[in-house]
Order: C-alpha cells, then structure tokens, then sequence
C-alpha cells in the first residue's frame, strides 16, 4: 500500500492532473471515480496505471479485479494519499492514468461540432457530452480552446472523450478538415445571418460555437455561413454550453425529419 504523498506515481498523477503541458509530454491524462474508470475500460482504452482506496465500493472493486486480469498494475493507497492525488474535493477512492490518445477522427462525418476559442472547462465538457448523446460525429476544437483532457473537461464531459473523436488544431487545419469531409460550416454570431432554424443543419453541417466573451473568430467566420439565436427576452449572449445545445438539437431535429 502506498502510503507517502511523495510517492512517484502521486507525484506523477499530481502533476498531469494540474499541467497541460505534462499530459502533452507524457501523452497521459488522469479521470477519477467509479463511473468514468468505467467508460475507460468499456471503451478498452490503454490504462496505464491506477491507484485505489482499501475501502472503496464493490462496484469499484470489480474496476480493480478486471485491471488485474488485465495486467495493469492497480496499487492500493491510503485515503490521504488518494486525496492529495485527486483534484475532487470528496474523492470516490479510484484514480486512473490514461494514455491520452483520443478515437481517431473518422474518414468521413457529416455531423461536425466546432469548439473557438472556448476557455472555459465546464462549458466544454457540457458541450462534448451533448455532443456525444446527440450522435455528433466529431469534435474540433481550436488551438486556443481549453485543453480538451484537463481533469474539469474530463469530469464534465462524463465519458463522452471514450465515445467521441476529439481533436485540437489550428483554425486553419479545422477549415482544411470540414472541406475534406464536404460539410458547410455554419457560425453561431450574434443577430448576424439567418436564425437558426432556418440554416440547413439537416444537410452535412459543422456548427462553430464561440466563447461568449469574444465569440468566434475571424478566420472561421470568413470560411463559414452565419446564423443566430434569436433572444426576445433581450439577452445578450447565452453561454457557450447553452447555445451549443440547441444548435447541436436543432441540427438533430433538421436530420431526424
């Protein structure tokens, strides 16, 4: 049983957990509790190792068992030790380093999800989880979006990274990837374009959705058609989860008729 807080695998887990820049040189990234340990394996995704608590749940005793079969080396540690490796303020007793490549994005997809520039990891998450419930095919986030495997991401995405292509490039290379595939990029701006329920989202479709401080960006804009969500009530902006939501349902709505 570990024991110490200075142990090189907490050290390690500490680490990817708080630096972007150590989950990109160690290609790893950490998902804590029962459920999402869960949707890694069911996904069969390279585990490298994991750290658990002596006392956790029968459910998470089973993750343990099946790593074991596996060969993956799952170590037990004391509770304070998987407390100061988590980034949850109440750990459920099971910590798991991944490797972080994500599912490769398909050689052709007509239902596209465009993340500019969003900062924020909550909203990301949320996005990537409607995404992967409403058959979003991919996902390409901008170079100046979140990191799209930081533990906030991950938590709010609940598993969605295990079911759906994810990838992080330059506006450019994004631009590239939606003409390969042949679908009509479609802007989210506001009280420009069309309201979107009259933008062709039925059709082979990349809906953009920007931060809603800066909204989105100028290279994408110029690449894309524009549209809106009207707002009688008078808002200004709804927040990026909100709005891609709806665009993401719409385009469900468009297809399904």
């Amino acid at each position: 049983m570990i024991t110490s807080t200075q142990n090189s695998k907490v050290k390690e887990i500490r680490d990817l957990q708080a630096h972007s820049k150590a989950r990109r040189a160690q290609q790893a990234f950490v998902v804590e509790g029962v459920r999402l340990c869960e949707e890694a394996l069911e996904a069969s995704w390279g585990v490298r190792y994991c750290l658990y608590s002596p006392d956790l749940t029968g459910r998470g005793m089973e993750l343990v068992n099946t790593l074991n079969e596996k060969g993956v080396e799952a170590e037990s540690a004391a509770e304070h030790v998987i407390k100061a490796a988590s980034e949850t303020k109440t750990p459920q007793g099971i910590v798991m380093v991944l490797d972080a490549a994500s599912q490769p994005l398909p050689s052709a997809a007509e239902f596209v999800l465009v993340l500019d520039q969003i900062g924020d990891p909550g909203n990301v998450g949320s996005l990537l989880r409607t995404a992967a419930a409403a058959g979003v095919q991919a996902v390409l986030a901008s170079s100046g979006s979140v990191d799209l495997f930081s533990p906030k991401v991950i938590r709010s995405g609940m598993g969605a990274h295990f079911r759906l292509p994810v990838a992080t490039l330059p506006a450019e290379e994004i631009i590239e990837t939606c003409q390969g595939w042949d679908v009509q990029l479609w802007a989210s701006v506001m009280e420009q374009g069309i309201p979107f329920t009259q933008a062709a989202l039925g059709q082979p479709a990349a809906l953009i959705v920007g931060s809603e401080a800066e909204g989105v960006g100028e290279e994408l804009l110029q690449a894309a058609k524009k549209m809106h969500i009207p707002m009688p009530g008078g808002s200004e902006s709804l927040n990026a989860a909100a709005a891609g939501a709806i665009l993401i349902y719409e385009a469900v709505r468009q297809r399904s008729q």
